[in-house]
């Protein structure tokens, strides 16, 4: 695609002679700023959020529990204490478990000889457990990210396991510790494997097979093939180089210049949905349904902020998947652009925007702190259902800029829209 082209800055012409390629000192650059993007992504989660004074103590305090939680994981912060009083109590049995390290510690403490020596020994016994402590940590992150880069168990006969499959997992969870968090397993998590490039041309031929007439499968396998000797290696050191500096070194290429540059409709490429449920109807009141639904969802991201989820897990609840996707579940907004457009998420919002026979709506979902009860949301959307007022100029059709079939906007375009975006939504239910 065109967008992946400029995502690597990369530039190639075919030629009766082959393929020409020139290379832009930007690919340094772009590597080198997903590496900042990825390494700062991972740091976002424990930034402080606005809303009310309570909410806002509330949601750092749990977030700064969890922050710890998960950093040291796949220990546990008492584990820390076990260590250290271990430490202390085999220097008080005249056992130095530390062969030097201690006595070495305790030297370069105090060269002014103020502190006493069972000071200095204490002292030394602490620095000594917590760095044996983190070494541990460290060690079995490590080892759980070697070990999950296995995946002899994907090819395995369903319902049969080998032995040194059956060990693997064994090790797996040994190493997995006890009660992960939703994000506890992001740093050991392998990094993403660039695929050889014989390979990749290889799948990619056999993908176009039954698309291409006989004489146009041949030159485009000509074309392959030069590409495999050429250029492919080129690019090929780029992408491992980048794999080597970012977590992933796919997803904010993807994200950037073939999601947010896409000009195709949003409701049916982009957007996700949700449906209540299918085959029960507990009310016939629709504002109750929505009400009910709209509670639902306020509990579930409650639990993803507090990181009570439990991250998924496959065979038999041994291996993690990554959990990002999870931080931009809910908050998250995509602001239109005229080239590019970009997403901005919010650590926490206090309010839900309801589309209406052309009318938005902005419906707050906290008083005095309290989440609303289903009932006091059924009634805000009631009070929607009600409301006859006829939409404003032009907001009825304000959906229909992000979903015609190429919906790439001018600067007035994109002026506009923002303008409707933060003056349209100017009903705001009344107050309870």
């Amino acid at each position: 695609m065109a967008e992946a082209h400029q995502a690597v800055a990369f530039q190639f012409t075919v030629t009766p002679d082959g393929i020409d390629l020139r290379l832009s000192h930007e690919a340094l650059k772009q590597i080198c700023l997903s590496g900042l993007h990825s390494w700062k992504k991972k740091f976002i989660r424990f930034k402080s959020s606005d809303g009310d004074l309570r909410r806002v103590a509330l949601t750092a305090s749990v977030s700064f529990q969890n922050g710890i939680i998960t950093g040291v994981f796949p220990a546990s912060p008492s584990s820390w204490l076990i260590v250290v009083v271990g430490v202390i109590s085999s220097m008080h049995a005249k056992v130095d478990p530390s062969l030097g390290m201690i006595a070495k510690i305790n030297q370069t403490l105090d060269t002014t000889g103020r502190m006493s020596s069972q000071t200095k020994n204490i002292v030394s016994g602490i620095l000594f457990g917590t760095g044996l402590w983190v070494a541990v940590i460290m060690t079995m992150r490590y080892s759980l990210k070697v070990l999950l880069s296995y995946h002899g168990w994907m090819f395995a006969e369903h319902g049969k396991m080998s032995r040194s499959t059956r060990i693997w997992m064994a090790m797996v969870k040994v190493f997995s510790g006890r009660k992960p968090m939703l994000y506890s397993f992001q740093t050991s998590l392998p990094r993403l494997p660039v695929p050889a490039v014989k390979d990749t041309v290889s799948r990619y031929l056999e993908s176009v097979r039954p698309l291409m007439k006989e004489g146009d499968f041949q030159r485009m396998t000509a074309l392959a093939e030069d590409f495999a000797v050429n250029l492919g290696p080129k690019l090929q050191w780029y992408l491992k180089l980048k794999s080597w500096w970012a977590t992933n070194y796919v997803s904010d290429w993807w994200e950037e210049y073939i999601y947010l540059r896409g000009r195709g409709p949003l409701m049916v490429n982009s957007n996700y949905y949700a449906m209540e449920m299918l085959y029960v109807t507990p009310t016939h009141i629709q504002a109750a349904r929505a009400g009910n639904t709209i509670h639902a969802m306020l509990l579930y991201r409650r639990k993803l902020d507090r990181e009570e989820l439990k991250p998924i897990r496959l065979l038999g609840n041994t291996i993690p998947l990554c959990s990002a996707q999870w931080e931009r579940l809910f908050n998250t907004s995509r602001i239109p652009g005229e080239e590019t457009d970009t997403i901005q998420h919010i650590k926490d919002s206090r309010h839900i925007v309801v589309y209406h026979r052309g009318r938005y709506f902005k419906v707050w979902l906290y008083h005095d702190g309290r989440l609303l009860r289903p009932r006091e949301l059924e009634q805000q959307m009631q009070y929607i259902l009600d409301d006859t007022s006829e939409p404003q100029l032009g907001e009825a059709k304000l959906a229909a800029l992000t979903a015609a079939d190429s919906w790439t906007l001018g600067a007035q375009s994109v002026a506009l829209m923002r303008d409707f975006v933060s003056i349209s939504i100017r009903r705001q239910t009344k107050t309870l």
